[in-house]
Parts: structure tokens; C-alpha cells; sequence
């Protein structure tokens, strides 16, 4: 079947429920859709493509950004809104791979054979690793890289047909096992330091519409609500203390703005589906089917017609990284059949593309997508 939208325009109709061509495909649009720039030298190895100049564009998750030979390869519809790096360095981890990296970083040697990044960032990647197990650098963008990321959005805007978001805001829950636990010996707090932290994000949010509004067709939020087993807090207590700020964030934004509101939330999280749709969430991503309680169906059933899924198409916890390439592609017909009936979709596998991941699984999960993308 022949394709007639433009990647954009797909994304932004099957994101607004809308008829599309063909199902929108995600490779390393958001840092929780990509692909790890080892698993990506791989890729590109086996495609017969240069590896001479692969890009990393997150130095904790490692991801490569995704190039436009490989968009064009596997018909992808999106593009990372992040503009290179001002000063770069090439560092070699191991063997044949060779990276390009922000200069900042700086890996230096340990006598175990693990990588330290610069000393102020405190992170290491263990030998033979794939990632540093943390990174601590700021969401936000500081007024030089806001700039330069404005021009980066413009020239995707005009020179590509890509659908872009802007990363950078929190959804007002945190990780932390002792901040959780002061939702319940210290609400009051809670609920003040998400008021004082809404306040800077409206105000920042502000600034991305004046400067980005008419080239970013998303802003995206991240809070990790669930674990594997379950939620992370009772939903009665994200209602009370986190769900007010993300209802009146999604109301600033889509009075403003024509921006949908991207959620990136991994686990278990379907007791909050229900609030998430009520506080005007657009998106949500990255759709741990292989978690609690998210059955695929069951979410399509109930709430595929209020809310897009970004994700969910490629089950990353037990089949790609080791399953064959036949089970993989099995696997990818099996979810899209039911993630992709009545739109509201955008093809990706649950979150990143790991260091270790065979290329030819990616290949199998990004060619049996485009096969069974059309309606």
C-alpha cells in the first residue's frame, strides 16, 4: 500500500485518534525510545553502513542518535530534538566501537577496566558494560543550550517532515523511596515543593512556546509511577499530591499551545491510566506490557480511545534482546494487531534498545512493524 502523509502529519493524526495511512514507527524520538549506541554499531555494521561517526546523545543511558539513513531504512517518523554537542571527543570503551561524545564527559580508565566519566558527574560504566549507572545532569537546559535548541527545532521543522518533542519536565513524583514514604508522614511538604517546582516548570514551559510553539508538536514529562509489581504509591495519594499539578500543566499547555502532552512512565501503572486521561494527558509511553496488571488488551479496551500509546509494540523485557529473530517478528504481529485497530498508536518497542541486543532481532521488530503498519 502506498504511503501519502508525511511522517508528521501521521504521528500528529494517530496521536489525536485520528485515520492514518499506516501506523507511525518510533526509533529514538525520546530518550526512552532508542537504541543503545553499542546495539546501534551493530545495526549499522549489519546494514553495511558507515560506523565511522555514531553519535552519543545521552551519556547515562547511552543511546546513539538515530540517522537519517536509518530512519529512512525502517520508515521511521520521528526525530530526537537535541542539537550535537559544541565540543566532542571520539572514545573507544572496547574493541571495534568508537563513539562520538559530548567532551564534557570524558571517560577515564580504572585499573578494573571500568570507565569513569568526568569526576563531577560521579558515574562509571563496569567493564564490559553498556551504560554508567548514573548520570547527574539537569532535565532542563540551561539559556545557552534552550537557544541552541530552538534553532535545532526550527531547522527539523523546515528541512524534515519528523515529528519532534521537547524533553525536559517532570510529572511532579519521584523515585526516591524516602520522598514516597514522606507523601505519607509529611503530605503538606509533598504538595508545597510541587507547588514551588509547577511554578518554575509553567514559567520554563512558557518560554519553550514562545520559542519552540510553532516547530514542536509534543512536551514530554517523566515520572516512573509503577514497578514491575505493582504502583509505587496508592493512586489516592498521587490524586491528592502530584495529579493537581499535571492536570493544570496539560491545561497551561493545550490553552497555549497546539503541543500535545507526551507522559513517560514506566511498571505498573494502570490504576493511574484513569486520572492520567482526566488530568488531559495525550501520550502515554513507553506501555510496559511485560509488567502488573497492563495487559494489552485490556488497555486498548478500556482506554485506547482516550489516551495514544507510544510504545508496547515489542515486548524488550523477554523477547527481543533473547528471543530469535522469527519469535520477535511474532511477537511484533501479535501486539500490533491489538495496539494498532482504531489509531491512537505509534510503534515502539517498551523502552531502549540494550547494549546486547542482536541486530538482526532489531531488524525483524522494525521491518515486521512497517509490514504490518498499514489498514
Amino acid at each position: 500500500m502506498r504511503e501519502t502523509m508525511t511522517s508528521r502529519e501521521r504521528v500528529r493524526r494517530a496521536v489525536a485518534h485520528l485515520p492514518v495511512d499506516r501506523m507511525p514507527i518510533d526509533l529514538g524520538g525520546h530518550s526512552s525510545t532508542g537504541i543503545s549506541a553499542f546495539a546501534y554499531r551493530d545495526l549499522r555494521e549489519r546494514l553495511g553502513l558507515p560506523t565511522d561517526r555514531i553519535e552519543v546523545i545521552d551519556m547515562g543511558q547511552f543511546l546513539a542518535r538515530v540517522d537519517e539513513d536509518v530512519r529512512r531504512r525502517f520508515h521511521i517518523d520521528c526525530a530526537f530534538l537535541r542539537p550535537p554537542a559544541r565540543d566532542t571527543i571520539r572514545w573507544t570503551p572496547r574493541g571495534n566501537y568508537e563513539f562520538v561524545i559530548p567532551a564534557q564527559y570524558d571517560p577515564r580508565p580504572r585499573e578494573d577496566g571500568s570507565w569513569l566519566q568526568a569526576p563531577q558527574t560521579g558515574s562509571f560504566m563496569p567493564k564490559g558494560g553498556y551504560f554508567f549507572d548514573t548520570i547527574r545532569q539537569p532535565l532542563s537546559y540551561g539559556d545557552d543550550a534552550f537557544a541552541d535548541c530552538a534553532r535545532e527545532a526550527e531547522r527539523l521543522y523546515k528541512e524534515t517532515d519528523y515529528y519532534t518533542m521537547y524533553i525536559g519536565y517532570g510529572a511532579y513524583f519521584s523515585g526516591d523511596l524516602l520522598w514516597q514514604m514522606r507523601m505519607i508522614t509529611d503530605p503538606e511538604e509533598i504538595y508545597e515543593e510541587n507547588e514551588f517546582h509547577h511554578k518554575l516548570q509553567l514559567r520554563s514551559i512558557g518560554k519553550l512556546i514562545d520559542a519552540m510553539g510553532g516547530f514542536v508538536q509534543a512536551v514530554v514529562i517523566n515520572s516512573d509511577l509503577g514497578s514491575q509489581g505493582g504502583p509505587l504509591c496508592r493512586p489516592s495519594l498521587h490524586e491528592r499530591l502530584c495529579a493537581p499539578f499535571v492536570r493544570d500543566l496539560c491545561g497551561f499547555v493545550h490553552r497555549n499551545s497546539d503541543f500535545k502532552v507526551f507522559l513517560h512512565s514506566c511498571g505498573s501503572i494502570r490504576e493511574f491510566i484513569p486520572s492520567l486521561i482526566d488530568c488531559g494527558v495525550d501520550i502515554l509511553n513507553p506501555v510496559q506490557i511485560s509488567a502488573a496488571g497492563m495487559d494489552p488488551r485490556e488497555l486498548k479496551r478500556l482506554y485506547g480511545d482516550k489516551i495514544a500509546f507510544w510504545g508496547g509494540g515489542c515486548d524488550t523485557q523477554r523477547v527481543l534482546g533473547s528471543g530469535t529473530p522469527e519469535e520477535v517478528a511474532a511477537n511484533v504481529r501479535e501486539l500490533t494487531g491489538i495496539m494498532k485497530p482504531g489509531s491512537g498508536f505509534v510503534f515502539n518497542q517498551v523502552h531502549n534498545v540494550m547494549g546486547n541486543v542482536p541486530p538482526e532481532n532489531v531488524i525483524a521488530m522494525l521491518d515486521t512493524a512497517y509490514e504490518e503498519a498499514f489498514y
